[in-house]
C-alpha cells in the first residue's frame, strides 16, 4: 500500500528516514560542476595510509566501486575514477543545511550519521497531506535548494522507516505502511534490517534465515541463543514491533563511550611503540572525560592489520577513572592478552566505556592504589588547563614524543550517543 497526495494518513505514528544519496560525492559535484554525471570516488589519502574509497557517485557505483575498496583496485575496476581528497567542513555544513529542512518540518529529527536524518511527524500530519507528501516535498526542496538528491522512507517506526529509504535509490519515495511490511518489508535480505551485520548475517545463513521474513517467523528462542540479547531485538524489528522514539533536535543525550583512533604512517612491529600510541590515544580521551565530569569503567580496543583485517577486545579497567595513564595501560595490557601478533599493526583505536558520572564503585579494590590514582588524576587536571591556554601540543608525556609512526591527533575524538534501541520496548 502506497500513500499519495489526498489519501488517509497512517494510522499510528508516521517516522521519515531521509538518506542523502552518495553524499561525499554528490557534494563534491555540486562544489564542481565539471563532476556532474562523471564516476568520482572520496578517497583518503595513499600517503598517510587512507587511500581508501569513502564515498563514490552512482555512475563509479554502477562500475563497480564500493565504499572501503583501495583506491588502486577502484581505478582498475573504472579507468574512468576521478580522484578526488575528502573535504569534511563542506561536508559538515551541507548536512547541518539538510537538516535545518528538515526542522522546518518537526522538532523531531534525530541524525544518523551525517548523512541520514530520521524525522518524526506523528504530531504534525494535521498540516499535510500525506505522509507521502511530506517527504515528496522534502526530497524537492533538497534538490532546489542544495542541488542534492534524498531518498526517503516512510513507515510506522524508525527500523522499517531505514530499511524503506534504501530500498529505492537514488532520489525515490519507499513507504513501509502497517498493511504491507509483510509484503514489501519481508521478502527482503535479513542483511538489509539494521543492526544485522555481516557476522550476524553468516550466522543466520546457517540455520535457513535468509530474508527479514524468516527472521520474523524463526523461534525467539533460538534468536537468543544463536545471538543473545541482539536475537530478540532483531525478532521484534523484523515483526514490526520497534518502538524506539525519535529525539528531539535539541536534545542532549549523556555519551556512551569517547573514543579515538589512528592510522600509523608505517607498520608497527614491536610492543613498545604499541605502547606508546596507545598512551597518545589515551590523552585526548583523559581530556574529554574530565571535561564531560565522566569515569570509565571499561575499556574496549580495536586493532587493524596489515591485511587491514580489524580485531575488537573489551575488558574492565582496574578502577573507575578519568586518567590517560590507567586508560593506556590498560589498552596495552589488553592488546597483550588477547591479541595475536601474527600480522604488523596498521591501525588502533581505544575506547573507554561504561562511563558514569560518579567518581566510585559500590565494590572498591582493596589492592588497587587509590591515592596514586587521585595524584595522577589532578596532574592531567592540571596539564588540561596549559593546553586549553597554549594550545595542543604544548605539554604531553615524553614517550609520546617518540611515535615516528603517528600522525599527532588523526582521527580526533569521537563521542558516541546512546545505542538506537536503549530504553526501546518491544511488548
Amino acid at each position: 500500500m502506497v500513500f499519495h497526495p489526498g489519501e488517509r494518513d497512517m494510522t499510528d505514528r508516521v517516522i521519515l528516514h531521509v538518506d542523502l544519496n552518495c553524499f561525499y560525492a554528490s557534494v563534491e559535484a555540486v562544489l564542481n560542476p565539471a563532476l556532474r554525471g562523471a564516476a568520482v570516488a572520496v578517497c583518503g589519502s595513499k600517503e598517510d595510509r587512507h587511500g581508501i574509497v569513502l564515498a563514490k557517485s552512482e555512475v563509479a557505483k554502477r562500475a563497480g566501486v564500493k565504499t572501503g575498496m583501495i583506491t588502486a583496485e577502484a581505478q582498475r575496476l573504472c579507468p574512468s575514477l576521478i580522484v578526488v581528497p575528502p573535504r569534511f567542513s563542506m561536508y559538515e555544513k551541507f548536512s547541518r543545511l539538510a537538516r535545518n529542512i528538515y526542522l522546518r518540518y518537526s522538532d523531531y529529527v534525530e541524525p544518523f550519521g551525517m548523512d541520514e536524518n530520521w524525522i518524526d511527524l506523528t504530531g504534525a500530519m494535521a498540516h499535510y497531506e500525506s505522509p507521502f507528501a511530506v517527504a515528496e516535498e522534502i526530497r524537492t526542496t533538497v534538490s532546489r535548494e542544495l542541488g542534492l538528491t534524498v531518498s526517503v522512507g516512510v513507515s510506522f517506526n524508525k527500523i522499517f522507516a531505514k530499511l524503506a529509504s534504501d530500498m529505492k535509490k537514488p532520489d525515490a519515495t519507499t513507504i513501509i505502511s502497517r498493511e504491507n511490511f509483510r509484503e514489501v518489508a519481508w521478502r527482503a535480505p535479513a542483511t538489509d534490517l539494521l543492526f544485522v551485520g555481516r557476522s550476524t548475517g553468516k550466522i543466520l545463513t546457517r540455520y535457513s534465515i535468509h530474508t527479514i521474513g524468516d527472521l520474523a517467523k524463526a523461534d525467539p528462542r533460538l534468536l537468543t541463543a544463536l545471538l543473545g540479547k541482539s536475537g530478540g531485538m532483531l525478532y521484534a524489528f523484523a515483526n514490526g514491533l520497534d518502538t524506539a522514539r525519535v529525539r528531539r533536535a535539541d536534545e542532549t543525550t549523556p555519551p556512551k563511550s569517547v573514543g579515538h583512533g589512528i592510522t600509523c604512517n608505517a607498520d608497527v612491529t614491536e610492543d613498545e611503540e604499541v605502547a606508546r600510541i596507545f598512551l597518545e590515544l589515551a590523552q585526548d580521551i583523559g581530556r574529554q572525560l574530565r571535561r564531560e565530569k565522566l569515569y570509565a569503567d571499561g575499556i574496549q580496543i580495536a586493532v587493524k592489520n596489515r591485511l587491514l583485517e580489524t580485531k575488537q577486545f573489551d575488558s574492565f579497567l582496574p578502577a573507575r577513572t578519568q586518567s590517560a595513564r590507567v586508560i593506556a595501560e590498560a589498552a596495552f595490557s589488553l592488546y597483550r592478552r588477547q591479541y595475536r601478533r601474527d600480522s604488523p599493526v596498521r591501525a588502533l583505536t581505544v575506547r573507554a566505556t561504561r562511563l558514569t558520572d560518579t567518581p566510585q564503585g559500590d565494590q572498591m579494590n582493596l589492592f588497587y592504589d587509590y591515592a596514586r590514582l587521585d595524584r595522577e588524576t589532578r596532574l592531567e587536571r592540571a596539564t588540561d588547563d596549559i593546553i586549553s591556554r597554549y594550545g595542543r601540543g604544548s605539554i604531553c608525556p615524553a614517550a609520546v614524543l617518540l611515535n615516528d609512526k603517528t600522525r599527532s591527533h588523526a582521527s580526533g575524538v569521537s563521542v558516541l550517543p546512546p545505542p538506537y534501541f536503549a530504553g526501546m520496548k518491544t511488548n
